[in-house]
């Protein structure tokens, strides 16, 4: 399930007021005013989009906002739920055998997981479902990649059009050396071009790249978790094998949640009894 990342807005905004604020500690509010400079950023903006283009597909281009946007959403995984989603599966399947699975899927959201499942109903040998599946990780870890590459690219062309920029700059200030009363403000726009592209990528997209990169890291940790469960449902595992299995996947924090969990289990079941 999706919600919003508010740490990448908070980030972002963080980032911008602090500039903002070191901005008005030395010069003031007119300070801030000298920062806003319309050709620069028109320099940086348009040769920016003007290198993408060149160096991406139309295809590639279009999945540029797309890929933006996920960087202020997140996926909520829960490692437990989903070791314990497969245990159930796993007791059902030796109680009932695996076509009984059939029905638990209506209430499975995720559809790598109903995927595995129904290839194990099917009876895919357990060799199979794995090599379909990780085949289908690989090929979401590429399709990730080539998405996060527009954002890794802007990061790099960014700096590199703030510099042409202030070349520009320089050019047309020393062109103009017979006025030296504006040789001050003219050096101060020529570098405000190099200012905007250096913010632009440490400030956006090199940190939403490395967000986005993180993500898929996540991703396919929770697909090889599910390939895990799948097979060992498949293959008919002992559930308290499977979960001792998949267990290993848990953090030290999160297994000792769990074992905690257990522990008030029995002891209502205890009290239960008694």
């Amino acid at each position: 399930m999706k919600r919003k990342d508010l740490l990448t807005p908070i980030g972002i905004g963080l980032g911008a007021t602090m500039i903002l604020v070191g901005i008005y500690f030395n010069s003031g509010f007119g300070g801030v005013s000298t920062f806003i400079q319309l050709s620069s950023i028109v320099v940086v903006v348009g040769g920016l989009i003007g290198a993408l283009l060149i160096n991406f597909s139309v295809v590639e281009l279009k999945m540029f906002r797309k890929v933006m946007m996920e960087a202020f959403h997140s996926q909520n995984y829960n490692l437990r739920e989903l070791i314990q989603l497969f245990i159930q599966l796993s007791e059902k399947a030796r109680r009932e055998g695996l076509l009984a699975l059939e029905s638990e899927m209506d209430e499975v959201d995720d559809p790598f997981i109903r995927k595995g499942v129904y290839l194990a109903i099917d009876g895919i040998e357990p060799e199979v479902i794995n090599e379909i599946m990780n085949a289908e990780i690989a090929a979401m870890e590429e399709r990730h990649q080539k998405g996060r590459n527009v954002v890794e690219k802007a990061g790099e062309y960014a700096p590199a059009w703030g510099m042409i920029g202030t070349l520009i700059g320089l050019v047309l200030m020393l062109n103009n050396l017979e006025s030296p009363e504006t040789i001050g403000p003219s050096m101060a726009i020529a570098l405000l071009t190099t200012f905007y592209g250096m913010v632009l990528a440490n400030l956006v997209f090199i940190p939403i790249a490395g967000k986005l990169y993180s993500r898929t890291e996540q991703e396919i940790f929770m697909k090889q978790i599910i390939v895990e469960g799948v097979i060992g449902v498949q293959s008919g595992q002992n559930p308290k094998i499977l979960e001792e299995k998949l267990s290993a996947f848990l953090s030290t924090e999160e297994l000792k949640l769990n074992e905690a969990e257990e522990e008030e289990e029995m002891i209502g079941e205890t009290v239960n009894e008694s």
